[in-house]
């Protein structure tokens, strides 16, 4: 019998992504086999496939990635085929909409037996390592045994269930924060998660939601969803704006999403004395801040990686209307497509680029 193949895109190296006919997947025990309906294109990606040295190392040796592999780690889908167990195991049947969390929990290492899956040392995430945590940018994928697989509600499109991984991110950042009544909160990053980070922290009822960011678009849409106030950093001080919007003491609560440079210093900044600084974001270069100011403002600085324990509500909040993700899809392509899907996502001019690999191919 002939071997079933699939189409996918396969990582060799820095700017070296193929679409290839590859081995179509079976599921081994406890293992599910997923029919992808959508992916998203991450910051992340585009760090990889630009040659970020953190996934590759030095000239290509030793980094976090492992070619060839198909990358990808935003991705949902229809399970196609369950190993021996899995049905039991995950709570899943052929048929279902279901999602896995980005990182497969090794379940031996300190932090997973202490109940802090997402901080396994292992930390491996779909998309990085060849053969066994192969990502999404395929037409099937495999979700192996110990990932841990939500149902998604039937009400999401395939696109809204591709979305889930970044927006569980986000409700995250946003528990992390700890809002309160009354708060005063800046968004700093109004990229996919920020967008969806500011629909989040408007449920909190804080007293004004600002928006910093850089580019019209996402600034306008962040107004429309939610944000009370919208600031451009390339058109004013965004540190003396937040402190004239909040009687000049500052924002209660920073969540800082921007990726840029100069954030972590102007979150710091922007945030008043005894304030809560959420570290989101992940930055390319070092960065220079005024470290002093943590200690002189007795700020608190909370960190915030991954979406543990925050599938089920990303989920319901989609499904009931609560978060709008489909607004925030600004570009759809198929897995052939997959050149100008990734141009899409560095070009910066969109918020996020998705590859559907039902969706048939056009010039």
């Amino acid at each position: 019998m002939a071997e079933e193949t699939m189409t996918a895109v396969v990582a060799y190296g820095p700017e070296d992504y193929r679409v290839e006919r590859v081995p179509r997947p079976s599921p081994g025990p406890g293992e599910v086999l997923v029919q992808v309906g959508a992916i998203g294109i991450c910051g992340t990606d585009v760090n990889c496939f630009a040659g970020a040295s953190y996934f590759w190392g030095q000239d290509g040796v030793g980094g976090y990635c492992e070619p060839p592999v198909i990358p990808g780690h935003e991705f949902a889908g229809v399970v196609a085929q369950l190993g021996e167990g899995a049905a039991a195991k995950h709570g899943v049947s052929v048929g279902d909409s279901v999602v896995a969390e980005q990182i497969i929990p090794c379940e031996r290492c300190h932090f997973c037996r202490n109940g802090f899956y997402w901080m396994c040392e292992p930390h491996e995430i779909f998309g990085f390592k060849t053969g066994r945590a192969e990502g999404g940018m395929a037409e099937y994928a495999v979700f192996p045994a110990k990932a841990r697989v939500h149902p998604v509600d039937k009400r999401l499109s395939a696109v809204e269930a591709g979305y889930l991984e970044p927006l569980a991110c986000a409700v995250r950042a946003v528990e992390r924060a700890g809002i309160r009544p009354g708060d005063s909160v800046v968004v700093a990053g109004v990229g996919s998660i920020g967008l969806c980070m500011t629909q989040i922290a408007r449920m909190y009822n804080p007293f004004q939601v600002i928006a910093v960011g850089t580019r019209p678009l996402r600034l306008d849409l962040a107004r429309r969803l939610g944000a009370d106030v919208v600031l451009n950093v390339r058109a004013e001080d965004a540190v003396a704006a937040v402190k004239d919007l909040t009687g000049g003491h500052g924002s209660d609560v920073t969540i800082e999403a921007s990726g840029g440079r100069e954030g972590p210093r102007q979150a710091m900044e922007m945030t008043r004395r005894m304030g809560t600084l959420v570290a989101f974001s992940t930055i390319k270069e070092p960065v220079l801040v005024n470290w002093s100011l943590a200690g002189q403002k007795e700020l608190t600085i909370r960190g915030s990686h991954l979406g543990p324990y925050c599938y089920p509500k990303a989920i319901q909040w989609v499904a009931e209307g609560s978060v709008d993700v489909q607004s925030l899809v600004t570009a759809q392509f198929s897995l052939e497509q997959f050149d100008q899907a990734m141009a899409s996502a560095m070009s910066g001019e969109g918020i996020k680029t998705m590859i559907v690999p039902g969706l048939p191919s056009t010039p």
